[in-house]
């Protein structure tokens, strides 16, 4: 075998491992993905303000009543992305043929899809700062 088809062989891994390089440098990868599963199994009633932060993260909206209790949002929306594409060829058949003009040809075909994820959670503290009430909203369109 030689050394081109060798090479050629090993072009696939070489961008794969790039491409990971990158995916894993973005920031929304290094963070936990928050999901309704995540909430409902990390945040219980009676549970700190500290314990929230470090189980979910920053809230995005933090506001106060008029009795000084705290109500934390966290307001999420993901967009996954999908595409196939596929390219075939092969020989002209037919009327070329018989003119002797055989040739070639190629086609491409693809697909695309778009899936966009909200999740809203509410979360009210106590005069104590502790978790009050959660309630949550999600869809997924």
């Amino acid at each position: 075998m030689s050394i081109r088809y060798y090479l050629y062989g090993l072009l696939p891994l070489i961008a794969f491992g790039c491409a990971q390089n990158h995916v894993s440098s973005l920031h929304s990868t290094k963070e936990r993905e928050m999901t309704l599963g995540v909430v409902q199994m990390e945040i219980s009633q009676g549970m700190d303000q500290s314990e929230v932060a470090t189980r979910l993260g920053s809230p995005n909206i933090v506001t106060k009543d008029q009795n000084g209790m705290e109500t934390w949002i966290y307001d999420k929306i993901a967009s996954e992305v999908s595409y196939s594409q596929s390219k075939g060829g092969g020989i002209a058949v037919g009327i070329w043929s018989l003119t002797g003009l055989a040739g070639f040809y190629g086609r491409e075909a693809g697909a695309s899809a778009k899936t966009q994820k909200t999740l809203t959670v509410v979360i009210k503290f106590d005069e104590k700062s502790a978790v009050d009430k959660v309630s949550y909203h999600s869809s997924k369109f």
